[in-house]
């Protein structure tokens, strides 16, 4: 296995693990404001107050780690995607700014004006929405090289097709991962009426999310028809996230193990996010960035996969204290500690 390959796959772990925890949070997010507006706030709110409460800090850890490690690994990704996803990339870092001062004030402030939580519901959806700007982009057709460096048609980038259903998939991906594991908490906290509240919500966004996954691929027929054809190739991973696709929703219509089908849910998008990450191998950027022609020297190459290894050594542990400690604690959960860590 060469650096490159060492060097993108420890990438791509910090970044499943950023897709995952992330939407959890954003969905969070959302569903919080949802309840502010439907009325239902007394069902979810301690719930996912208490999911938030210790992690926020935490979440963006995983997307730091990626960014770092992109422009280290890969110094030219700096150079073509840079100025491209100026707008972007600043929107959501506004974004994350704002959640960040949501969660501190809410948490350590007592903030709990309804238009607070309707604006911080609304970063979960918007910042998915933007951030997946980067995975349109590596699909080509939307960056030309020019004279002062690669230019971003954004007219081109708004009215694809592809691109909004790589938007459309962000949003529903991120609500569908959040309630179904949100609904193994509830469950995990005893509390019946959030849990069957939050169970209907994750079948309800299932179908929106396998269904637009589905769309990304017909439309990459025709905007990449390399990356098609490739994504054809690894099909069989395709088809077992489908199978792990049915086992989340059967336990959850089922009312059994919710546990289980979390795990199961992890593992489809894992395959899904393994065999995209294969047939796009490899590309960065089609058809101007490749993962060797853009890769650092081999010394720095050594001490950033030594640097990552040791960094996710220390990050993993740290996840699961947080989880035995305070998120999967019966005391903390069901509410009999202080809900503010």
């Amino acid at each position: 296995m060469t650096l490159e390959i060492v060097g993108i796959t420890v990438l791509g772990v910090f970044l499943f693990g950023y897709i995952i925890v992330a939407s959890i949070d954003f969905g969070a997010g959302f569903f919080n404001a949802y309840s502010t507006v439907t009325g239902k706030q007394d069902v979810l709110a301690k719930i996912i107050q208490r999911y938030l409460s210790p992690v926020w800090e935490v979440t963006n850890v995983f997307l730091i780690f990626f960014f770092v490690g992109i422009v280290g690994f890969f110094p030219k990704t700096a150079y073509y995607f840079g100025s491209s996803l100026l707008v972007p990339a600043s929107i959501a870092t506004l974004l994350l700014a704002v959640r960040g001062a949501y969660y501190a004030f809410t948490t350590y402030g007592g903030l709990k004006h309804k238009r607070y939580t309707l604006l911080y519901g609304l970063t979960g959806l918007f910042i998915p929405a933007s951030l997946s700007i980067v995975l349109t982009i590596s699909e080509g057709g939307f960056v030309t090289l020019g004279e002062s460096g690669p230019l971003l048609d954004y007219w081109a980038l708004f009215t694809s097709p592809l691109s909004w259903s790589i938007v459309v998939l962000s949003l529903t991906a991120v609500l569908y991962i959040s309630a179904v594991f949100l609904t193994w908490y509830a469950h995990q906290a005893n509390d019946d009426q959030a849990t069957s509240l939050l169970r209907k919500y994750s079948l309800f966004w299932a179908g929106p999310a396998i269904i637009t996954a589905t769309g990304i691929i017909v439309e990459m027929r025709t905007h990449n028809p390399e990356h098609y054809q490739r994504l054809l190739n690894v099909w069989w991973l395709f088809a077992l996230s489908v199978v792990l696709f049915i086992g989340t929703v059967y336990l959850i219509w089922k009312q059994r193990a919710y546990g289980v089908a979390f795990g199961l849910l992890v593992g489809q998008f894992a395959l899904a996010f393994l065999a995209y990450g294969l047939s796009h191998y490899p590309y960065l950027m089609y058809p101007y960035l490749t993962i060797y022609d853009s890769f650092t020297n081999k010394s720095m190459a050594i001490s950033l996969v030594i640097a990552f290894i040791a960094g996710l050594g220390l990050l993993l542990p740290s996840l699961y204290l947080l989880l035995k400690l305070f998120l999967f604690n019966k005391d903390y959960i069901r509410g009999k500690q202080n809900d503010h860590v």
